[in-house]
């Protein structure tokens, strides 16, 4: 690893893959540390998945254009894990704008 580097490239992405993949903290720490041989802390996994909740509601908390000429609905099932797992439905929205630009 480079000198002041602190972590791998694309480390803080594998940890949002796998946090985006349902899986717990504690869960990541474990496989990162089968994976990569490596010890991973609570509060690094913690900080990086945080950095990007806030991306997220940034996102969410965005302006949506007043017409939508265009939307597609569509709806997956997944499973989640609510004390045991479940199938839930996740509905998906497209806005296509005037400019022909795709929106979720």
């Amino acid at each position: 690893m480079p000198k002041h580097q602190t972590r791998w490239a694309g480390f803080d992405d594998k940890i949002i893959s796998l946090y985006a993949r349902g899986m717990t903290v504690r869960e990541i720490q474990a496989h990162l540390e089968e994976m990569y041989g490596t010890e991973v802390s609570p509060s690094l996994i913690s900080s990086v998945t945080d950095a990007v909740v806030d991306e997220v509601k940034a996102w969410q908390a965005r302006p949506l254009n007043p017409i939508y000429p265009i939307v597609y609905l569509d709806c997956i099932h997944v499973k989640v894990r609510e004390g045991t797992v479940r199938v839930k439905a996740v509905y998906l929205a497209i806005g296509i704008t005037m400019d022909g630009e795709k929106e979720v």
